[in-house]
């Protein structure tokens, strides 16, 4: 499960800071971080895919981000038990305590 989430999430850190890196032509020197690369890169893609390149980088996020519930529903569905356990232990913290409400205790008064 490890290396499914460090190759699930590579990826998306990679994409992520070479967009906003060369959105903001942030470039250090690099050919591939500049400006001109992020326009010619959406462009042919926009071509490519016969739509505007203004479309596609909301149409990438909604992609990631349906992505990663499926990936964060499939990792709480293997660890269920001990999200169940904690769930539980929380729930336990959080109610009233029942050993104060004894017999002894309550009052006979009319």
């Amino acid at each position: 499960m490890k290396w499914f989430l460090i190759f699930w999430a590579g990826p998306i850190v990679f994409l992520g800071g070479w967009y906003w890196l060369s959105y903001y032509d942030i470039n250090f020197g690099v050919l591939m971080l500049t400006r001109q690369v992020h326009d010619l890169t959406f462009q042919l893609y926009g071509e490519a895919l016969g739509m505007p390149p203004e479309a596609i980088p909301p149409l990438v996020a909604r992609a990631i981000a349906v992505d990663s519930l499926i990936v964060f529903a499939l990792l709480g569905f293997r660890k269920r038990k001990s999200i169940i356990a904690w769930w539980q232990a929380r729930q336990a913290l959080n109610s009233p305590p029942s050993d104060l409400a004894s017999k002894e205790s309550l009052s006979s008064a009319p």
